[in-house]
Protein backbone atom coordinates (compact mmCIF):
# COMPACT_ATOMS: atom_id res chain seq x y z
CA UNK A 1 0.00 0.00 0.00
CA UNK A 2 1.28 3.46 -0.95
CA UNK A 3 0.02 6.82 0.27
CA UNK A 4 -0.44 9.46 -2.45
CA UNK A 5 0.12 13.21 -2.31
CA UNK A 6 -3.61 13.91 -2.17
CA UNK A 7 -3.79 12.19 1.22
CA UNK A 8 -1.08 14.48 2.67
CA UNK A 9 -2.87 17.55 1.32
CA UNK A 10 -6.07 16.39 3.02
CA UNK A 11 -4.17 15.79 6.29
CA UNK A 12 -2.71 19.32 6.14
CA UNK A 13 -6.20 20.77 5.71
CA UNK A 14 -7.48 18.81 8.72
CA UNK A 15 -4.52 19.92 10.85
CA UNK A 16 -5.06 23.57 9.91
CA UNK A 17 -8.71 23.24 10.88
CA UNK A 18 -7.71 21.80 14.27
CA UNK A 19 -5.29 24.69 14.78
CA UNK A 20 -8.05 27.10 13.91
CA UNK A 21 -10.25 25.33 16.43
CA UNK A 22 -8.45 27.19 19.22
CA UNK A 23 -10.10 30.35 17.98
CA UNK A 24 -13.38 28.97 16.64
CA UNK A 25 -15.60 26.13 17.81
CA UNK A 26 -16.95 25.79 14.27
CA UNK A 27 -13.48 25.04 12.86
CA UNK A 28 -12.84 22.48 15.61
CA UNK A 29 -16.09 20.70 14.79
CA UNK A 30 -15.31 20.90 11.04
CA UNK A 31 -11.87 19.39 11.68
CA UNK A 32 -13.41 16.44 13.50
CA UNK A 33 -15.85 15.82 10.67
CA UNK A 34 -13.12 16.07 8.04
CA UNK A 35 -10.91 13.67 9.98
CA UNK A 36 -13.67 11.07 10.20
CA UNK A 37 -14.45 11.56 6.51
CA UNK A 38 -10.76 11.17 5.61
CA UNK A 39 -10.42 7.94 7.57
CA UNK A 40 -13.65 6.60 6.08
CA UNK A 41 -12.58 7.38 2.51
CA UNK A 42 -9.16 5.78 3.09
CA UNK A 43 -10.75 2.63 4.48
CA UNK A 44 -13.21 2.48 1.58
CA UNK A 45 -10.45 2.92 -1.02
CA UNK A 46 -8.32 0.22 0.63
CA UNK A 47 -11.35 -2.07 0.53
CA UNK A 48 -11.91 -1.39 -3.19
CA UNK A 49 -8.28 -1.92 -4.14
CA UNK A 50 -7.40 -4.94 -2.02
CA UNK A 51 -10.57 -6.97 -1.59
CA UNK A 52 -10.38 -8.18 -5.16
CA UNK A 53 -8.59 -10.89 -7.04
CA UNK A 54 -4.83 -10.77 -7.10
CA UNK A 55 -4.35 -10.02 -10.81
CA UNK A 56 -6.85 -7.19 -11.08
CA UNK A 57 -4.46 -5.28 -13.32
CA UNK A 58 -2.18 -6.97 -15.82
CA UNK A 59 0.67 -5.53 -17.84
CA UNK A 60 3.12 -7.07 -20.27
CA UNK A 61 5.94 -5.69 -22.41
CA UNK A 62 6.46 -6.42 -26.07
CA UNK A 63 9.61 -5.44 -27.97
CA UNK A 64 11.87 -6.74 -30.71
CA UNK A 65 14.37 -9.49 -29.97
CA UNK A 66 17.16 -7.13 -30.90
CA UNK A 67 17.45 -3.35 -31.04
CA UNK A 68 19.05 -1.12 -33.66
CA UNK A 69 21.86 1.04 -32.31
CA UNK A 70 21.42 4.78 -32.72
CA UNK A 71 17.79 4.44 -33.83
CA UNK A 72 14.45 4.76 -32.08
CA UNK A 73 13.17 1.31 -31.12
CA UNK A 74 9.50 0.83 -30.30
CA UNK A 75 8.30 -0.78 -27.07
CA UNK A 76 4.66 -1.63 -26.35
CA UNK A 77 3.00 -2.10 -22.97
CA UNK A 78 -0.27 -4.04 -22.99
CA UNK A 79 -2.54 -3.17 -20.04
CA UNK A 80 -5.86 -4.65 -18.91
CA UNK A 81 -8.20 -3.54 -16.10
CA UNK A 82 -10.20 -6.28 -14.37
CA UNK A 83 -11.55 -4.07 -11.61
CA UNK A 84 -15.35 -3.50 -11.72
CA UNK A 85 -14.77 0.27 -11.75
CA UNK A 86 -12.60 2.94 -13.40
CA UNK A 87 -9.04 3.33 -12.14
CA UNK A 88 -6.08 5.68 -12.47
CA UNK A 89 -2.64 4.21 -13.20
CA UNK A 90 0.95 5.27 -12.75
CA UNK A 91 3.23 2.99 -14.77
CA UNK A 92 6.98 2.70 -14.30
CA UNK A 93 8.84 0.42 -16.67
CA UNK A 94 12.29 -0.71 -15.52
CA UNK A 95 14.34 0.11 -18.61
CA UNK A 96 18.03 -0.92 -18.89
CA UNK A 97 20.59 0.82 -16.70
CA UNK A 98 22.48 2.01 -19.79
CA UNK A 99 19.89 4.78 -20.21
CA UNK A 100 20.42 6.09 -16.66
CA UNK A 101 16.76 7.06 -16.52
CA UNK A 102 14.61 6.37 -13.49
CA UNK A 103 11.73 8.78 -14.16
CA UNK A 104 10.08 6.98 -17.07
CA UNK A 105 6.56 7.46 -15.75
CA UNK A 106 3.27 7.11 -17.66
CA UNK A 107 -0.07 8.35 -16.33
CA UNK A 108 -3.40 7.15 -17.70
CA UNK A 109 -6.88 6.11 -16.69
CA UNK A 110 -8.83 3.00 -17.64
CA UNK A 111 -12.50 2.15 -17.54
CA UNK A 112 -14.01 -1.07 -16.25
CA UNK A 113 -12.76 -4.04 -18.27
CA UNK A 114 -10.79 -1.82 -20.65
CA UNK A 115 -7.57 -2.82 -22.40
CA UNK A 116 -4.99 -0.35 -23.67
CA UNK A 117 -1.70 -0.39 -25.54
CA UNK A 118 0.95 2.12 -24.49
CA UNK A 119 3.81 2.83 -26.92
CA UNK A 120 7.12 4.54 -26.31
CA UNK A 121 10.56 4.62 -27.92
CA UNK A 122 14.11 4.26 -26.64
CA UNK A 123 17.35 5.08 -28.46
CA UNK A 124 20.37 3.00 -27.43
CA UNK A 125 23.78 4.47 -28.23
CA UNK A 126 25.99 1.47 -27.38
CA UNK A 127 26.07 -2.07 -28.66
CA UNK A 128 25.71 -4.89 -26.15
CA UNK A 129 23.15 -6.65 -23.97
CA UNK A 130 20.40 -4.54 -22.38
CA UNK A 131 18.35 -5.91 -19.46
CA UNK A 132 14.75 -4.93 -18.79
CA UNK A 133 13.18 -5.39 -15.36
CA UNK A 134 9.54 -5.75 -14.35
CA UNK A 135 6.70 -3.29 -14.89
CA UNK A 136 5.43 -1.45 -11.80
CA UNK A 137 1.77 -0.41 -11.98
CA UNK A 138 0.37 1.78 -9.20
CA UNK A 139 -3.43 1.70 -9.15
CA UNK A 140 -5.78 4.12 -7.39
CA UNK A 141 -9.48 4.95 -7.53
CA UNK A 142 -11.10 8.32 -8.14
CA UNK A 143 -10.64 9.05 -4.42
CA UNK A 144 -6.88 9.11 -4.93
CA UNK A 145 -5.63 8.74 -1.31
CA UNK A 146 -4.18 5.21 -1.55
CA UNK A 147 -2.56 3.24 -4.37
CA UNK A 148 -1.84 -0.42 -4.80
CA UNK A 149 1.23 -1.68 -6.61
CA UNK A 150 1.20 -4.54 -9.09
CA UNK A 151 4.40 -6.06 -10.45
CA UNK A 152 3.80 -7.37 -13.93
CA UNK A 153 5.78 -8.59 -16.87
CA UNK A 154 9.04 -10.48 -16.75
CA UNK A 155 12.69 -9.50 -16.91
CA UNK A 156 14.27 -9.93 -20.31
CA UNK A 157 17.47 -9.21 -22.17
CA UNK A 158 17.75 -7.59 -25.59
CA UNK A 159 20.87 -7.37 -27.73
CA UNK A 160 21.63 -4.04 -29.39
CA UNK A 161 23.10 -4.58 -32.87
CA UNK A 162 24.56 -2.08 -35.34
CA UNK A 163 21.84 0.01 -36.99
CA UNK A 164 19.69 -2.22 -39.20
CA UNK A 165 16.31 -0.46 -39.15
CA UNK A 166 17.02 1.59 -42.28
CA UNK A 167 18.35 -1.35 -44.27
CA UNK A 168 14.84 -2.19 -45.46
CA UNK A 169 14.50 1.34 -46.81
CA UNK A 170 17.76 0.89 -48.71
CA UNK A 171 16.52 -2.44 -50.05
CA UNK A 172 13.29 -0.95 -51.39
CA UNK A 173 15.03 2.08 -52.89
CA UNK A 174 17.91 0.12 -54.39
CA UNK A 175 15.63 -2.55 -55.88
CA UNK A 176 13.63 0.20 -57.65
CA UNK A 177 16.76 2.15 -58.65
CA UNK A 178 15.66 5.09 -56.46
CA UNK A 179 18.61 5.34 -54.10
CA UNK A 180 18.86 8.99 -55.07
CA UNK A 181 15.58 9.64 -53.21
CA UNK A 182 17.37 8.78 -49.99
CA UNK A 183 20.04 11.35 -50.66
CA UNK A 184 22.28 9.07 -52.71
CA UNK A 185 23.46 10.13 -56.12
CA UNK A 186 22.71 7.79 -58.98
CA UNK A 187 25.57 8.12 -61.46
CA UNK A 188 25.70 6.15 -64.66
CA UNK A 189 28.57 6.62 -67.07
CA UNK A 190 27.77 5.07 -70.44
CA UNK A 191 30.45 3.32 -72.44
CA UNK A 192 33.13 3.14 -69.78
CA UNK A 193 32.48 -0.22 -68.15
CA UNK A 194 33.20 -3.80 -69.08
CA UNK A 195 29.79 -5.40 -68.65
CA UNK A 196 27.27 -4.95 -71.55
CA UNK A 197 23.85 -3.69 -70.51
CA UNK A 198 21.78 -3.30 -73.70
CA UNK A 199 21.84 -2.38 -77.40
CA UNK A 200 20.02 0.78 -78.46
CA UNK A 201 19.56 2.99 -81.47
CA UNK A 202 22.54 5.20 -82.20
CA UNK A 203 21.86 8.88 -81.63
CA UNK A 204 24.05 11.88 -82.30
CA UNK A 205 26.60 12.24 -79.51
CA UNK A 206 27.05 8.52 -78.75
CA UNK A 207 30.61 7.21 -78.90
CA UNK A 208 31.08 5.72 -82.40
CA UNK A 209 33.63 3.26 -80.97
CA UNK A 210 30.80 1.28 -79.39
CA UNK A 211 28.70 0.83 -82.52
CA UNK A 212 27.50 -2.78 -82.73
CA UNK A 213 28.06 -3.64 -86.40
CA UNK A 214 26.31 -7.01 -86.27
CA UNK A 215 23.15 -5.47 -84.84
CA UNK A 216 23.48 -2.62 -87.32
CA UNK A 217 23.56 -5.11 -90.21
CA UNK A 218 20.49 -6.96 -88.91
CA UNK A 219 18.42 -3.82 -88.28
CA UNK A 220 19.73 -1.82 -91.25
CA UNK A 221 20.34 1.16 -88.99
CA UNK A 222 23.10 2.18 -86.60
CA UNK A 223 22.97 0.40 -83.21
CA UNK A 224 25.31 1.05 -80.29
CA UNK A 225 26.28 -0.89 -77.17
CA UNK A 226 25.47 0.47 -73.71
CA UNK A 227 27.60 -0.70 -70.81
CA UNK A 228 26.82 -0.81 -67.11
CA UNK A 229 28.96 -0.89 -64.02
CA UNK A 230 31.02 -4.02 -63.74
CA UNK A 231 29.74 -6.32 -61.01
CA UNK A 232 31.33 -8.73 -58.56
CA UNK A 233 34.02 -6.28 -57.49
CA UNK A 234 35.46 -6.42 -53.98
CA UNK A 235 34.61 -3.81 -51.37
CA UNK A 236 36.19 -3.86 -47.90
CA UNK A 237 35.27 -1.65 -44.98
CA UNK A 238 38.38 -1.12 -42.83
CA UNK A 239 37.37 0.18 -39.40
CA UNK A 240 39.86 1.86 -37.07
CA UNK A 241 38.95 0.99 -33.46
CA UNK A 242 41.66 3.12 -31.83
CA UNK A 243 41.22 5.80 -29.21
CA UNK A 244 40.62 8.60 -31.74
CA UNK A 245 37.39 6.84 -32.75
CA UNK A 246 36.02 7.04 -29.21
CA UNK A 247 35.06 10.69 -29.51
CA UNK A 248 31.34 11.04 -28.97
CA UNK A 249 28.75 12.94 -30.96
CA UNK A 250 25.14 12.99 -29.70
CA UNK A 251 26.10 10.30 -27.17
CA UNK A 252 27.32 7.85 -29.84
CA UNK A 253 31.00 7.24 -30.52
CA UNK A 254 32.51 7.75 -33.96
CA UNK A 255 33.29 4.03 -33.93
CA UNK A 256 29.58 3.20 -33.74
CA UNK A 257 28.81 5.67 -36.52
CA UNK A 258 31.44 3.92 -38.64
CA UNK A 259 30.02 0.50 -37.78
CA UNK A 260 26.50 1.58 -38.76
CA UNK A 261 27.76 3.06 -42.03
CA UNK A 262 29.78 -0.09 -42.81
CA UNK A 263 26.70 -2.26 -42.35
CA UNK A 264 24.58 -0.11 -44.67
CA UNK A 265 27.38 0.19 -47.24
CA UNK A 266 27.93 -3.57 -47.28
CA UNK A 267 24.22 -4.08 -47.79
CA UNK A 268 24.01 -1.67 -50.72
CA UNK A 269 27.16 -3.10 -52.34
CA UNK A 270 25.67 -6.60 -52.24
CA UNK A 271 22.47 -5.28 -53.80
CA UNK A 272 24.60 -3.73 -56.54
CA UNK A 273 26.24 -7.08 -57.31
CA UNK A 274 29.57 -6.50 -55.58
CA UNK A 275 31.27 -8.56 -52.88
CA UNK A 276 31.39 -7.09 -49.38
CA UNK A 277 34.06 -7.75 -46.76
CA UNK A 278 35.23 -6.34 -43.44
CA UNK A 279 38.47 -5.74 -41.53
CA UNK A 280 38.68 -4.16 -38.07
CA UNK A 281 41.98 -3.20 -36.48
CA UNK A 282 43.59 -1.49 -33.53
CA UNK A 283 47.07 -2.49 -32.29
CA UNK A 284 46.52 -5.66 -34.29
CA UNK A 285 44.00 -7.04 -36.76
CA UNK A 286 40.93 -8.13 -34.84
CA UNK A 287 38.38 -9.29 -37.42
CA UNK A 288 38.62 -10.33 -41.05
CA UNK A 289 35.52 -11.20 -43.06
CA UNK A 290 36.57 -12.10 -46.63
CA UNK A 291 34.63 -10.36 -49.40
CA UNK A 292 31.93 -12.69 -50.66
CA UNK A 293 28.49 -12.50 -52.16
CA UNK A 294 26.34 -15.23 -50.68
CA UNK A 295 22.99 -15.35 -48.83
CA UNK A 296 24.57 -15.33 -45.35
CA UNK A 297 27.23 -12.65 -45.93
CA UNK A 298 25.15 -9.85 -44.40
CA UNK A 299 24.45 -11.94 -41.30
CA UNK A 300 28.17 -12.73 -41.00
CA UNK A 301 29.09 -9.03 -41.25
CA UNK A 302 26.31 -8.06 -38.84
CA UNK A 303 27.49 -10.49 -36.17
CA UNK A 304 31.11 -9.45 -36.66
CA UNK A 305 30.25 -5.77 -36.22
CA UNK A 306 28.20 -6.50 -33.10
CA UNK A 307 31.26 -8.01 -31.40
CA UNK A 308 33.55 -5.01 -31.93
CA UNK A 309 35.07 -3.35 -28.86
CA UNK A 310 38.11 -1.18 -28.20
CA UNK A 311 40.92 -1.05 -25.66
CA UNK A 312 41.61 2.65 -26.45
CA UNK A 313 45.09 2.10 -27.91
CA UNK A 314 46.66 3.83 -30.90
CA UNK A 315 45.86 1.99 -34.14
CA UNK A 316 48.60 0.26 -36.14
CA UNK A 317 48.31 0.97 -39.90
CA UNK A 318 51.40 -1.15 -40.55
CA UNK A 319 49.55 -4.21 -39.29
CA UNK A 320 46.63 -3.21 -41.50
CA UNK A 321 48.85 -2.98 -44.58
CA UNK A 322 50.40 -6.39 -43.87
CA UNK A 323 46.98 -8.00 -43.40
CA UNK A 324 45.57 -6.48 -46.59
CA UNK A 325 48.66 -7.54 -48.53
CA UNK A 326 48.32 -11.08 -47.19
CA UNK A 327 44.57 -11.68 -47.44
CA UNK A 328 43.32 -9.46 -50.28
CA UNK A 329 44.89 -10.59 -53.56
CA UNK A 330 42.56 -8.93 -56.08
CA UNK A 331 42.24 -5.20 -56.64
CA UNK A 332 39.52 -3.90 -54.32
CA UNK A 333 37.90 -0.75 -53.04
CA UNK A 334 39.16 -0.19 -49.49
CA UNK A 335 37.10 2.25 -47.44
CA UNK A 336 39.06 3.20 -44.32
CA UNK A 337 37.00 4.66 -41.47
CA UNK A 338 39.34 6.57 -39.20
CA UNK A 339 39.73 10.01 -37.62
CA UNK A 340 42.70 12.29 -38.26
CA UNK A 341 42.72 15.31 -35.98
CA UNK A 342 45.89 16.84 -37.41
CA UNK A 343 48.26 16.69 -40.36
CA UNK A 344 50.92 15.13 -38.11
CA UNK A 345 48.57 12.28 -37.18
CA UNK A 346 47.90 11.62 -40.85
CA UNK A 347 51.59 11.83 -41.80
CA UNK A 348 52.42 8.97 -39.43
CA UNK A 349 50.11 6.66 -41.38
CA UNK A 350 50.53 8.10 -44.87
CA UNK A 351 53.25 5.69 -46.00
CA UNK A 352 51.03 2.67 -45.33
CA UNK A 353 48.01 4.26 -47.02
CA UNK A 354 50.21 5.07 -50.03
CA UNK A 355 51.36 1.45 -50.25
CA UNK A 356 47.72 0.29 -50.15
CA UNK A 357 46.79 2.79 -52.88
CA UNK A 358 49.37 1.29 -55.26
CA UNK A 359 47.40 -1.93 -55.50
CA UNK A 360 43.88 -0.94 -54.48
CA UNK A 361 41.50 1.99 -54.65
CA UNK A 362 41.61 3.59 -51.20
CA UNK A 363 38.99 5.94 -49.77
CA UNK A 364 39.79 7.45 -46.37
CA UNK A 365 36.70 8.58 -44.44
CA UNK A 366 37.24 10.87 -41.47
CA UNK A 367 35.08 13.23 -39.46
CA UNK A 368 34.39 16.92 -39.09
CA UNK A 369 34.80 18.32 -35.58
CA UNK A 370 31.39 19.92 -35.04
CA UNK A 371 32.35 21.74 -31.84
CA UNK A 372 35.38 23.32 -33.52
CA UNK A 373 33.19 24.47 -36.40
CA UNK A 374 30.82 26.18 -33.99
CA UNK A 375 33.71 27.94 -32.24
CA UNK A 376 35.27 29.01 -35.55
CA UNK A 377 31.99 30.51 -36.80
CA UNK A 378 30.99 32.40 -33.69
CA UNK A 379 31.64 36.11 -33.19
CA UNK A 380 34.19 36.52 -30.36
CA UNK A 381 33.24 38.96 -27.63
CA UNK A 382 36.47 39.02 -25.62
CA UNK A 383 40.18 38.31 -25.94
CA UNK A 384 39.88 34.68 -24.77
CA UNK A 385 37.23 33.91 -27.38
CA UNK A 386 39.42 35.51 -30.06
CA UNK A 387 42.24 33.08 -29.22
CA UNK A 388 39.80 30.15 -29.19
CA UNK A 389 38.37 31.16 -32.58
CA UNK A 390 41.81 31.46 -34.19
CA UNK A 391 42.90 28.05 -32.87
CA UNK A 392 39.62 26.48 -34.04
CA UNK A 393 40.07 27.95 -37.53
CA UNK A 394 43.63 26.61 -37.66
CA UNK A 395 42.52 23.10 -36.70
CA UNK A 396 39.69 23.23 -39.23
CA UNK A 397 42.13 24.32 -41.94
CA UNK A 398 44.27 21.28 -41.17
CA UNK A 399 41.39 19.09 -42.37
CA UNK A 400 41.74 20.72 -45.80
CA UNK A 401 45.50 20.12 -45.73
CA UNK A 402 44.88 16.45 -44.94
CA UNK A 403 42.58 16.11 -47.97
CA UNK A 404 45.15 17.77 -50.26
CA UNK A 405 47.98 15.60 -48.94
CA UNK A 406 45.98 12.41 -49.49
CA UNK A 407 45.09 13.52 -53.01
CA UNK A 408 48.79 14.00 -53.82
CA UNK A 409 49.33 10.30 -53.05
CA UNK A 410 46.39 9.16 -55.20
CA UNK A 411 44.24 8.48 -52.14
CA UNK A 412 40.57 9.43 -52.17
CA UNK A 413 39.12 11.12 -49.11
CA UNK A 414 35.77 12.01 -47.58
CA UNK A 415 35.37 14.52 -44.75
CA UNK A 416 31.89 14.18 -43.31
CA UNK A 417 29.55 15.06 -40.47
CA UNK A 418 28.88 12.00 -38.26
CA UNK A 419 25.12 12.19 -38.86
CA UNK A 420 25.64 12.23 -42.64
CA UNK A 421 28.26 9.51 -42.67
CA UNK A 422 26.12 6.67 -44.04
CA UNK A 423 24.51 8.63 -46.87
CA UNK A 424 27.71 10.38 -47.95
CA UNK A 425 29.74 7.17 -47.87
CA UNK A 426 27.19 5.38 -50.06
CA UNK A 427 27.14 8.38 -52.39
CA UNK A 428 30.90 8.18 -52.74
CA UNK A 429 30.82 4.41 -53.31
CA UNK A 430 28.28 4.83 -56.11
CA UNK A 431 30.37 7.62 -57.62
CA UNK A 432 33.54 5.49 -57.56
CA UNK A 433 31.68 2.52 -58.99
CA UNK A 434 30.14 4.56 -61.80
CA UNK A 435 33.53 6.02 -62.78
CA UNK A 436 35.07 2.57 -62.88
CA UNK A 437 37.89 3.56 -60.55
Amino acid sequence: MFIKNRFYIAVIIVVLCFIGGYASVFLFTLAQVLLLLLLALCAYEIFLLYVTKRNAVKARRECAERFSNGDKNEIKLYLSNRYPFSISLEIIDEIPVQFQKRDLLFLLSMKKGEEKVLKYFIRPVKRGVYSFGVIHVFVSTKIGFISRRFKSGTSCQVKVYPSFIHLKEYELLASSNKLNLYGNKKIRKIGQQLEPDQIKDYIKGDDYRFINWKATARRSKLMTNVFRDERAQNLYCLIDKGRTMQSAFEQMTLLDYAINASLALSYVSLLKGDKAGLITFERKIDTIVPARRNPIQMQTIHEALYQQATSFYECDFQALYQAVNRYIKNRSLLIVFTNFDSVQAMQRQLQYLSLLAKKHSVLVVFFENIELEEIALRQPSNKTEVYETVIAEKLEYEKTLIINKLRQHNILSLLTHPLHLTVQTINRYLDIKAKGI
